[in-house]
Formats: structure tokens, C-alpha cells, sequence
């Protein structure tokens, strides 16, 4: 679990690096009050290899991703309107520690790359994902205040990070998925969660607080298949709070409540494939 919740986050932020590295500033360009970030490039399967764009921090109308672009260290970033991140973009917002303040909503479309939130490993656990430490910071401090006061929306996305987020409205991720694992974690989601009809690498949903209902339904990892063979690939579902309840259809090949001693906090129903795994109830002793 250690790996799979990390090597996500880790393969896009050593394409950071890089990128900062090498001095990378591409095309970016406002447009009116909106701002566009576009150019860089995405070409070839490794990201390391990826030229990004920087996003600078500012107060825009709007915020449109065309291109492969990035969050720098200490970015703030806020948005009056809408995020939407075109298909085929790229956003990195999730490899450097930024303050982002989304008004309405997030959506990313078709084959695009959505990376969320970076934060410290909580004690005793390694489910964050940390920083990369900018300079003068220390290492596995440093964490990024990341609030969508509206809803976050991806259909058939490549792949889709949220690490250590603020979500109002709702979290539907529908469809996609690619060579990148899909980590939901640590994250405060003030509706509900949906995520169905995807063929991701591997995802996980641990540690979140969902506000209503958590469905799952017919995701599928591939992470058995070469070249990764796991020999046992494993959803994981492990540590959320749910207000509402918690639905689980057709996921595959194997569901897992998480480490020993994590369990779902449910305060509603627990059906289908999470019925079985640890939970309690909120009103119960636990």
C-alpha cells in the first residue's frame, strides 16, 4: 500500500524537479482577468522528461489549462470562478507546497493529469504525500492549503491525485484511467464522493472525511498487469469517515479495508463489497 499510495505523487514530482531544474518557463499568458497557461509538453511516457510551464501566483477570473503546466514553491493562487483543465492537460499542483482558493468549481476532461495537495506522512502512517521541499524549507514540513469551494469533476481522466484537500461540494471522478496510480487521500469532501467506470492503474480511498455518501462502482486496477504484476493488485479503502453511506459495486480484482486497525467510520448504511470491511459506527464506543 506504501508504494502504490506514493509512486503517483513521487513519478510527477521528480518531473518537477526537472523542470525547475532546467529553468523551464514555456508560454503561459493572461488573457483579461482569466488566466491560460499553455505550451510545455507531455511527450513520451516518462514524465521526467516533460517540460512544464509555470503558473504564477495572482488573483484571476478564471484559470483554463491547455498545456503541461505547474504550481511553483509558495505559489498563491486564488480563482474567482472555475478551474478547468482541457483534455489532454496537464496541472501539477500537487509536487510543491501552494496556497490555492478555487470560488466555484474544478474540472478536468479527457486524458488530462490532475495532481491536488501535497503534506506531511501523518505519525505513525505513510499515507501523505510530502512536499518537495522548496529551498529554505524542511524536508516533510512543508504542506499546501488547497480549497475548491465548489465541486472537483474529471471524466475519463489519465489520472486524477487529491492529497490533503478542501472540497465543499462534491468529488465525482467518472471513467479513464493510465499508467499512473490515483491516490484519494487525507482529503475533507463536504458531499459526496463518486467513483465509477474507470480501468485506473491502481486507486485508493483512505483517510478522507466525506460529508455524505461514498460510491464506488465498477473500477477495475490494472496494476497485476505487466509490467508491475502484483500478484495480489488491491483496492484500498481504509480510514475514511463517511456522514452517509458507503457503496461498493464491482471493483476488482480485490477490495481491502486497509492496515490492521483501520477502519471506516460509517454513519449511515455499509453495502455491496465495503459491507464486510472494518468499519464502526460514529454513535457506537469505538
Amino acid at each position: 500500500m506504501t508504494f502504490r499510495t506514493m509512486v503517483g505523487a513521487a513519478t510527477m514530482a521528480a518531473a518537477m524537479i526537472v523542470a525547475v531544474a532546467t529553468g523551464v518557463v514555456g508560454t503561459a499568458h493572461a488573457g483579461g482577468t482569466g488566466y491560460t497557461c499553455s505550451g510545455g509538453s507531455a511527450s513520451g511516457p516518462d514524465p521526467s522528461a516533460w517540460t512544464f510551464v509555470s503558473i504564477p501566483s495572482g488573483t484571476y477570473s478564471s484559470l483554463t489549462v491547455t498545456g503541461v503546466c505547474q504550481t511553483m514553491p509558495g505559489a498563491v493562487i486564488q480563482v474567482v470562478g472555475d478551474v478547468n483543465v482541457a483534455p489532454g492537460a496537464v496541472l501539477d499542483a500537487q509536487s510543491f507546497p501552494s496556497t490555492i482558493t478555487v470560488g466555484r468549481s474544478l474540472t478536468a476532461g479527457a486524458g488530462s493529469l490532475l495532481g491536488l495537495g501535497c503534506l506531511p506522512n501523518p505519525k505513525g502512517h505513510t499515507t501523505g504525500h510530502p512536499c518537495v521541499a522548496a529551498p529554505g524549507s524542511k524536508p516533510n514540513v512543508s504542506k499546501s492549503s488547497i480549497t475548491i469551494n465548489g465541486h472537483v469533476r474529471a471524466t475519463n481522466a489519465d489520472t486524477v491525485l487529491l492529497d490533503g484537500i478542501s472540497v465543499r461540494g462534491n468529488v465525482r471522478l467518472v471513467g479513464g484511467g493510465g499508467e499512473i496510480p490515483w491516490p484519494i487521500k487525507d482529503n475533507t469532501i463536504g458531499g459526496n464522493l463518486v467513483v465509477s467506470d474507470m480501468t485506473p492503474n491502481w486507486i485508493g480511498v483512505v483517510h478522507n472525511k466525506i460529508g455524505q455518501d461514498a460510491f464506488l462502482s465498477n473500477v477495475n486496477i490494472t496494476d497485476g498487469n505487466p509490467p508491475n504484476n502484483d500478484p495480489n493488485p488491491t483496492i484500498f479503502i481504509s480510514g475514511n469517515t463517511v456522514g452517509w453511506n458507503l457503496i461498493c459495486v464491482g471493483l476488482g480484482p480485490n477490495v481491502s479495508g486497509g492496515f490492521t486497525g483501520e477502519v471506516n467510520a460509517v454513519g449511515g448504511q455499509r453495502l455491496g463489497q465495503c459491507a464486510n470491511l472494518p468499519t464502526f459506527s460514529p454513535s457506537a464506543p469505538h
